[in-house]
């Protein structure tokens, strides 16, 4: 018979030196050396005050280094955090075998959102003194990300309130049930989970009202009223490619170089064009006059790029059109889907019937269409619009019993517009000279700009997907976007100093 090695289970007493558990070259030991020895955490000590009276507190330097050692794991929620620095060997050792309990960890992120944004400078200027900032292009870009709130409970003023009179006549309906049972002799089996149900309903229609009376309506600039969220009254609902989401939209400016982040913010809307003028704003330490800011067609608007002209900042962001104007997908078809089904869709232009926002079409294209009907059939004057480009043009359409008794109607009424359904002809005409269209041979136009932006989706997806998907990112576990904003500059601060841990400050030794 085999004979094998004895094997004991029992309890083994094993020396550990602590720092020798913190290796150079990882993360661990970059995150040390950094809040040891370069950061100022002087103002985090203002907080307390018990030199001579009061309890003793857990040192804020302790708490930093066990946060961002737990975001670059993975580890978000507190609980998950304490468990680490009881159990886990590294944690014990960047931490000195504090121990912190779950509510100390909470309280520690939620009241960090006034030194946030001074330690994430302080950590851009080590990776400035490193070499790690090449200050060629900044790509601006965001991610939008769930918050701890839930969808269910968003809508206007009017919704909101209707769906509070909603869950009160839900509770009258379960109690006008179960009294009627009790009249008809039945048995009181499910009354504490009715009990239970129909406070639950009231209470949350009492909440919901209670928020309609404190909360003012939310409006953009347009002066129309914004869906608001009962949870989180901040945060908004937007449409991404796996559905409608409620969170925030974080946003990122991202250095090309080493992809260093730069400028980190969060807004709680859909809409990005209003964060391109703060990103910008909170990079400029790091930028100079020959740097270029690329954003991608979500923040593009007239707004932002007569700032930019106006200010002398060179950028190339996309619009709306970028696809159409580029040769190289005029033969392919579009491969972007919808997230959600809108209400009301455009129509497709037939390539025969000249589209007047498109900046490629031209005057002559637009003023001698094949027009099946002669031309002194179209009324004038019409609307007057505005194209992308600036440019005005006016619609002249046709009487639709002029349409329908011409023999060509067939040819000329073509796509979403059919003969005899009550509609005629309209046919844009540019009330001004174009623009002067540049002589580029067909697929070289901007060949340099065109490299350049390029670039952009490179620099920053890559960091949107180490922190979402390395970093396991995939919700936001606080409410406010103070408190949310601090938690996405934890991990951008994590992201960075991932960075820093592969420079030789990653390989120091304080001694």
């Amino acid at each position: 018979m085999a004979r094998y090695k004895p094997q004991d289970h029992n309890s083994l007493l094993l020396p550990v030196v602590l720092s020798e558990q913190i290796v150079p070259g990882s993360f661990a030991f970059a995150l040390n050396y950094l809040v040891d020895h370069e950061l100022d955490l002087k103002p985090m000590d203002a907080q307390f005050k018990n030199d001579e009276v009061g309890a003793s507190a857990y040192d804020p330097r302790v708490m930093l280094k066990i946060v961002l050692l737990a975001y670059s794991q993975g580890l978000i929620s507190s609980r998950t955090i304490e468990q680490a620095c009881q159990r886990n060997v590294q944690f014990i050792a960047i931490s000195g075998d504090s121990q912190p309990s779950h509510t100390h960890i909470a309280k520690f992120v939620a009241n960090l959102s006034t030194q946030i944004k001074p330690l994430f400078s302080q950590v851009l200027m080590t990776c400035d003194a490193q070499g790690l900032i090449g200050r060629d292009m900044f790509a601006i870009d965001g991610v939008k990300l769930p918050s701890n709130a839930s969808k269910e409970r968003s809508g206007t003023h009017e919704e909101l309130r209707h769906r509070a009179d909603r869950l009160d006549k839900a509770a009258d309906k379960i109690m006008a049930l179960h009294q009627a049972q009790d009249r008809g002799g039945a048995d009181d089996a499910l009354e504490p989970k009715r009990q239970a149900r129909i406070e639950a309903l009231r209470k949350e229609a009492a909440r919901t009202r209670e928020f309609l009376a404190s909360k003012p309506q939310r409006k953009n600039r347009k002066g129309q009223e914004l869906k608001t969220n009962v949870t989180d009254s901040e945060s908004a609902k937007m449409a991404t490619n796996k559905g409608v989401i409620q969170g925030y939209a974080a946003q990122a400016a991202v250095d090309s170089s080493h992809q260093i982040i730069v400028a980190a913010d969060v807004i709680g809307s859909g809409s990005e064009q209003a964060m391109l003028l703060p990103m910008i704003e909170q990079s400029e330490p790091y930028r100079e006059a020959h740097t270029l800011i690329t954003a991608d067609a979500g923040y593009h608007s007239n707004a932002n790029v007569q700032h930019l002209k106006d200010h002398n900042i060179p950028a190339l962001i996309a619009d709306n059109q970028m696809r159409s104007r580029d040769e190289r997908f005029e033969s392919k078809p579009s491969t972007s889907k919808s997230p959600t089904r809108c209400k009301t869709s455009r129509p497709q232009v037939s390539p025969s019937r000249p589209n007047a926002s498109d900046p490629k079409t031209s005057a002559s294209t637009m003023t001698t269409l094949p027009l099946a009907r002669p031309a002194r059939l179209m009324t004038s004057p019409g609307s007057i619009h505005t194209t992308a480009t600036g440019l005005q043009y006016q619609t002249y359409t046709a009487k639709a019993a002029d349409c329908n008794a011409c023999k060509l109607s067939s040819l000329c009424l073509k796509g979403t517009l059919k003969p005899n359904d009550g509609r005629g002809r309209q046919v844009p005409a540019l009330n001004q000279a174009p623009r002067p269209q540049r002589t580029h041979a067909p697929g070289h136009r901007f060949p340099k700009g065109r490299q350049l932006y390029s670039q952009r989706i490179g620099t920053v997806e890559p960091v949107f997907g180490n922190i979402r998907h390395n970093k396991r990112l995939t919700r936001l576990n606080h409410r406010g976007r103070t408190k949310v904003n601090t938690q996405w500059n934890l991990y951008c601060m994590v992201h960075n100093i991932e960075k820093l841990a592969k420079t030789d400050l990653g390989q120091r030794n304080p001694r």
